[in-house]
């Protein structure tokens, strides 16, 4: 536990948290950045990132993540690695509530971003890490050769299926849709590789196996046909949700639990910001979080300020 009283608490290390940092800690406020896991967030299980300004060869998610990690460390930022359980009032003061201890801050930058979300589905748990995966870059090695599946139809999903093209012999990508909804650099990619087939209006209902994924139960969602194919590992990309279940009684959140801002980061509660990818309306990019990182950092500074 901190006696200190932090002018800046930042919660998450991606890059709305570390650009957040960043300005604070080079605007002289004392600040602490508060991760539980890696830094650079979800960014860094991208293996090439092109769409970063100032990379034009473009970069690996886990490098650009430990650039901005040591740059926002140079000047000065302070770092604990823990998890945060909790955030309360005291007056005008924000005590936010870790497994290492309760920490005090004048504002707080809520940049936690999301976790990628679930199906739902019977199998999904027990086989998750036996063939169960949320994560192409960690995991793509262990399918080398072998039939694998890709849930969804976004950005992620067609960057996870084009990564395991290159250990996989097969990757089918089931999508609930009749189209992809990624952009059009990362179609035209697809159209080039020939492992990767599709299947349409389709969602999976089970993932099967003794001890390893087996096969999976598939739905038809504009016939109701039901059929299985077997496969050897499903990769599930459909979406994030946002970590914001110990706010919910502090600040205001959208219908899917994302933290509601205004164009400079406020949240209703004066001295709580938030940034990024947990903030509602967020354009979901490494880049825009970023931006929203340095503007809440600005207007942290400029509340805190106002509030001497």
């Amino acid at each position: 536990m901190s006696g200190d009283i932090y002018e800046v608490i930042i919660v998450g290390g991606g890059p709305a948290g570390l650009t957040a940092g960043l300005y604070s800690s080079r605007a002289g406020l004392t600040s602490i950045l508060i991760e539980k896991g890696i830094f650079g967030g979800q960014i860094t299980y991208a293996e090439h990132v092109e769409n970063f300004t100032g990379f034009p060869q473009g970069i690996s998610g886990q490098e650009l993540g430990e650039k901005m990690h040591e740059q926002a460390r140079k000047h000065g930022l302070k770092i604990l690695t823990a998890e945060v359980t909790g955030l309360e009032m005291q007056g005008e003061m924000k005590l936010v509530k870790t497994t290492e201890g309760d920490y005090t801050g004048r504002t707080v930058i809520m940049a936690g971003g999301a976790v990628r979300r679930k199906l739902g589905v019977e199998g999904e748990t027990r086989l998750t890490g036996r063939g169960v995966s949320y994560c192409a870059v960690c995991d793509s090695a262990f399918f080398r050769d072998q039939r694998v599946a890709v849930v969804g139809g976004g950005d992620t999903a067609i960057t996870e299926a084009l990564h395991l093209a290159k250990f996989a012999s097969n990757i089918t990508i089931i999508h609930r849709r009749d189209q992809l909804r990624a952009g059009h650099v990362l179609q035209e990619k697809l159209r080039s590789e020939p492992k990767i087939d599709f299947l349409w209006d389709t969602t999976v209902t089970a993932i099967e196996g003794a001890d390893m994924v087996e096969r999976i139960k598939l739905l038809n969602v504009k016939t109701g046909q039901g059929a299985e194919m077997e496969v050897s590992g499903v990769f599930v990309s459909v979406g994030t949700n946002p970590d914001t279940e110990y706010v919910k009684t502090i600040l205001p959140l959208d219908e899917s639990g994302y933290i509601i801002t205004n164009e400079k980061m406020e949240t209703p509660v004066p001295g709580i910001f938030a940034a990024g990818d947990i903030r509602h309306n967020s354009a979901r990019q490494a880049i825009t979080a970023a931006g929203d990182g340095a503007t809440a950092a600005i207007y942290a500074q400029k509340y805190l300020t106002e509030n001497s």
